[in-house]
């Protein structure tokens, strides 16, 4: 019998792909508050709610009684996040109460490996020509890391005898995007809006990202290698290269209008009272809120020799040479990239594909 991986949050963004690579070698669980529509071949999905005993415990039970009480590895993805920047209980519900439930049942199984899915965020900012390590001193500076640094703490304090893996991750893309601050930065370009030309901070600053094959490359490697890893391991995981605000900007304007794109720095202040006034405003909600303002510019970058000491771990993609893919996929159809990304398509986009289907 292949040994088994019992993967939370399997069927999100990470969590789908990870399930299907690692079925390929072992016997895949998938915990998740609701079952993906289209389950990957050969993982067993059971729907399990964290901020429930009852169900945790029940899911375990069922895990025991179909597989046994040794688990390979637990790759913990689910987790609660937002960007609205208001305080919400569902942060210490699901991500800091639901690992807790979680690892206090897992305490009646032998495991070899946990993985928690964390944040690089949790470091405090860097300055261009610094390298954030593991031992970079952890200031998160919004809800999310937040959570996620409670929970990291907590993790090394009740996590007993299960070796841990605190998994520190830069923003996740593929090759049509999926990145929420990316695609939005996509969508203010494509339609020309005025905010597109502005940033209120530092555009040479920027943050590491790394393309989802990547990061499902990194937990397998983790996984393969977990006997030989430390017992409790914080671990960085992104692309060597940060890209600017300023070069993402040019390239976006090149890729998807064929021209330079002019973006100027603006005080903070400034910028706090347009998001304000663009909050208060009927119409669809904006994406920029004025918490986001003071974030702006922090810059992130990441030094990632302890992933590929341990590892042998490098990244094979770059988001350099991804972009011309995101924006071809809009080019190609923006109405199906619009919906594919939550985005409320512009008037004029809307009313050619009606057009379009009309005359089909």
């Amino acid at each position: 019998m292949s040994e088994t991986i019992l993967i939370t949050g399997g069927s999100g963004l990470i969590g789908y792909p990870l399930s299907q690579r690692l079925a390929e070698q072992f016997g895949v669980i998938g915990f998740d508050r609701q079952g993906p529509p289209h389950p990957p071949p050969n993982v067993d999905c059971v729907s399990v709610d964290l901020t429930s005993d009852e169900s945790v415990q029940r899911g375990l039970t069922y895990v025991r009684e179909r597989y046994g009480d040794t688990l390979a590895s637990v790759l913990h993805l689910a987790a609660y996040y937002d960007f609205s920047g208001e305080p919400s209980r569902n942060y210490d519900d699901i991500t800091v109460k639901g690992t807790q439930r979680l690892l206090r049942a897992l305490q009646a199984f032998h495991v070899e490996q946990f993985v928690f899915s964390s944040t690089m965020l949790v470091h405090a900012p860097c300055e261009p020509g610094q390298r954030i390590r593991e031992d970079w001193p952890l200031e998160p500076k919004w809800a999310y890391p937040q959570s996620k640094v409670e929970t990291e703490t907590l993790i090394r304090a009740e996590r007993g005898s299960i070796p841990a893996v605190l998994l520190r991750i830069a923003g996740v893309y593929t090759d049509r995007c999926h990145s929420i601050p990316l695609a939005q930065q996509i969508q203010r370009i494509y339609e020309r809006k005025l905010v597109s030309h502005v940033f209120p901070g530092h555009i040479a600053h920027g943050q590491a990202f790394l393309h989802l094959n990547d990061l499902i490359d990194a937990f397998v490697r983790l996984v393969q290698r977990r006997k030989r890893l430390p017992t409790a391991l914080p671990l960085l995981v992104g692309e060597g290269e940060t890209l600017s605000y300023d070069e993402l900007q040019h390239q976006f304007g090149r890729l998807i209008h064929g021209e330079e794109w002019d973006t100027r720095e603006i005080p903070k202040a400034v910028a706090k009272a347009g998001a304000w006034l663009q909050d208060a405003m009927p119409g669809e909600e904006p994406f920029i809120k004025p918490w986001m303002i003071d974030l702006a510019d922090d810059h992130y970058a990441l030094d990632i020799t302890r992933a590929h000491d341990l590892l042998g771990w490098r990244t094979e993609r770059s988001l350099r040479d991804t972009l011309p893919l995101m924006t071809s996929a809009l080019k190609d159809n923006p109405l199906a990239w619009y919906r594919e990304h939550k985005l409320e398509p512009p008037s004029q986009l809307r009313e050619a594909s009606a057009e379009a289907m009309g005359g089909r």
